[in-house]
């Protein structure tokens, strides 16, 4: 789809016009990136790639830059455009994204990776990698997975529970530091439901689909259901239920709660004293 320009002759994109107005306006003050990272305290070269589209770099630098060009609140507010700019996600993800939105519920089933609003960056950027992402593409889906998390802050947020596969934690991240990290955010998420599935249970009606319910104001609910590559939105009512009638076993098979959180503290334990990890 062909860029959108406005009268003024820029983007109407909102990641794309970010970027023109860091560009325009650092070319209004006739400076160099190198120098303009020196006299914000920050590496020049960020400031390259949020010019060219490739990362918007995070609310403290914009909240700076605004400060430093005399434009308050301006390229923050861009920013946070370009963060929730839906159309950096695929076509056949953005009515999920849409639903997701107004939800007044989430449950979750994952089957061999943790679901994208409890992921860090670290771990998000190699399950992309996985995935085929590479270069421009994937620096803008990690972003915009971080941003989606924002879904879980704040006292208007959905209830979320999520049933983990004992093969989503025994999948560590090729780095053991940055799976710690990883282990200890999952462990500080205090207002998600979190439940472990072990793997002694053996085979259920789940067991090669990772799934997303949602339910919607008006009590209807609707499915997402996911691999590596490719989503499926299901708003058929009879593929709902059946559905959730494996996901209700599934749950009743979890360890409650409070087990399932000492089994994530226990595996954070085996990664700090297993090296070889």
């Amino acid at each position: 789809m062909p860029t959108r320009r406005a009268v003024t002759g820029r983007s109407r994109e909102p990641r794309a016009r970010f970027a023109q107005e860091l560009r325009a306006l650092r070319a209004a003050r006739g400076e160099s990136l190198r120098q303009l990272g020196e006299r914000l305290g920050w590496d020049w070269s960020l400031f390259g790639k949020m010019e060219k589209g490739e990362t918007l770099g995070g609310p403290e630098v914009v909240q700076a830059l605004d400060t430093y060009y005399g434009t308050p609140g301006l390229l923050l507010a861009l920013w946070e455009l370009a963060v929730g700019d839906k159309s950096q996600f695929k076509e056949q993800y953005r009515r999920y994204m849409s639903l997701e939105a107004e939800a007044t519920s989430l449950w979750h089933f994952g089957v061999s990776v943790l679901p994208g609003l409890l992921q860090t960056e670290d771990y998000a950027r190699e399950v992309l990698v996985a995935g085929g992402f590479k270069g421009e593409a994937l620096e803008q889906q990690v972003e915009a997975r971080m941003g989606r998390r924002e879904l879980l802050e704040g006292d208007s947020a959905p209830p979320f529970r999520t049933i983990l596969s004992e093969a989503v934690l025994r999948t560590p991240c090729r780095d053991a530091g940055k799976w710690r990290e990883q282990l200890e955010y999952l462990g500080e998420c205090g207002d998600v439901t979190i439940q472990v599935l072990p793997q002694s249970e053996g085979l259920h009606g789940l067991v090669g689909s990772a799934v997303m319910f949602l339910r919607l104001p008006d009590g209807r609910p609707v499915a997402y259901t996911e691999n590596t590559y490719w989503g499926q939105l299901i708003e058929e009512s009879p593929m709902v239920e059946r559905l959730q009638r494996a996901y209700d076993v599934v749950r009743d098979l979890a360890l409650s709660p409070a087990k399932s959180r000492k089994f994530v503290l226990r595996m954070l334990e085996e990664v700090s004293c297993d090296p070889s990890i």
